[in-house]
């Protein structure tokens, strides 16, 4: 494994809520789950910490509730952490908390070093625009200004997901579930981030439109290096993509290893019935 990683996660903590004296820290055997039958707080990430790795596909893997989409979108700054801290390996960002940067230095980042695809496209697109607008609107952002210059990268983008260059200027709101979804992955990769996530991508696809976009992400990995963090909460899609896998449960990290190692070889209950479910 690479000595350094390029995304640093240390106790990543989200809470709904502001907590009581029965489920504050060291109390929390009184919660249900990860919630609080006295305050109603939920606890969605308590104490998440992880690396991804140059390259890497991450696996994040667990049930509905387990806290993997709030995980995912405090790393995308679509939500503000309760504590916790994440460093990028940037020149630029060297030694800074990034849940402690400016709203305008959190843009950037997702302007140039991040690239998201959201389980439903209607959060990562504009439905209304063109397609080829909604990747030139991701290209503007991240600085580019020649006309010229972002139609023809945005037609390649397009080509290498799969739409065809004809349907460029029709609305999404047009297009399949998985089309859709390829305009997403095409409008997250155009400001070639080196960081992308990948929330539930194939949740509600058939499954002949599942195993295109696994395919296409997988090719995206090989031929650009990107390092992924692919989250779901099903273990089929994150064995067939991710190189380690990290196990939630009601907000924590359960279980962790080389996904084979988590397949073939689960340590705790709950990854095991997770594991056996796929069998």
């Amino acid at each position: 494994m690479y000595e350094k990683p390029i995304l640093k996660v240390r106790h990543l903590h989200k809470q709904f809520g502001k907590g009581c004296t029965q489920c504050q820290e060291g109390h929390s055997e009184s919660l249900q789950k990860n919630y609080c039958p006295k305050c109603g707080t939920v606890y969605a990430c308590r104490d998440v910490s992880f690396d991804l790795f140059p390259g890497e596909i991450l696996g994040i893997v667990g049930e509905s509730g387990s806290g993997k989409s709030t995980m995912m979108q405090c790393l995308y700054f679509d939500e503000a952490v309760t504590s916790g801290e994440a460093y990028v390996n940037d020149s630029d960002l060297m030694g800074k908390n990034m849940f402690e940067l400016s709203a305008q230095q959190k843009r950037s980042i997702r302007n140039h070093k991040y690239g998201m695809v959201y389980q439903n496209p209607v959060h990562g697109l504009k439905m209304d625009f063109s397609s080829i607008g909604n990747i030139a609107e991701k290209l503007i952002a991240a600085g580019k200004r020649y006309v010229n210059e972002m139609e023809a990268t945005s037609k390649n983008l397009l080509d290498s997901v799969h739409i065809p260059l004809f349907r460029m200027k029709e609305e999404p709101q047009n297009f399949s579930g998985g089309m859709q979804q390829r305009v997403q992955i095409a409008k997250a990769l155009s400001n070639n981030p080196p960081i992308l996530f990948l929330d539930e991508v194939t949740t509600g696809l058939d499954l002949s439109v599942q195993a295109n976009v696994l395919d296409l992400i997988k090719k995206i990995q090989r031929e650009l290096g990107i390092s992924m963090v692919v989250v779901s909460h099903d273990l089929a899609v994150i064995r067939m993509l991710a190189d380690r896998t990290v196990v939630m449960l009601n907000g924590s990290i359960i279980e962790e290893g080389l996904t084979d190692q988590i397949l073939e070889d689960p340590q705790r209950a709950y990854t095991q019935q997770l594991v056996y479910s796929l069998i």
